[in-house]
């Protein structure tokens, strides 16, 4: 979490409020808490990547599965969901994402 505090230059409390209200996301597969760097881009959560969460934990997935899933090569999109979010594909991210439940 400290890391986090830094990157986004946000209070410990803020921080946990965007992990709260699912604009971010972490794991603890490591012991140590920790949210893929590429979920933050300019200092921020990417803004499409909140939707994208809930989407997924609405269909099951845990914590680690929304990540796994996040950062998976897929067929459909021909990428990974992350690097359709970040060219700005959310809606076919969330389409494929709404076959999973």
């Amino acid at each position: 979490m400290p890391d986090l505090v830094d990157v986004l230059d946000e209070t410990l409390g803020r921080v946990r409020r965007l992990i709260d209200e699912h604009y971010l996301i972490g794991s603890r597969r490591s012991g140590v808490f920790a949210v893929p760097s590429v979920f933050i881009v300019d200092d921020h959560p990417l803004s499409s990547l909140r939707g994208t969460i809930i989407v997924l934990q609405d269909a099951g997935f845990t914590d680690d599965e929304v990540i796994d899933w996040l950062l998976a090569f897929d067929d459909e999109l021909g990428r990974s969901p992350i690097d359709a979010l970040l060219a700005g594909h959310k809606s076919a991210v969330r389409r494929v994402a709404r076959t999973l439940a």
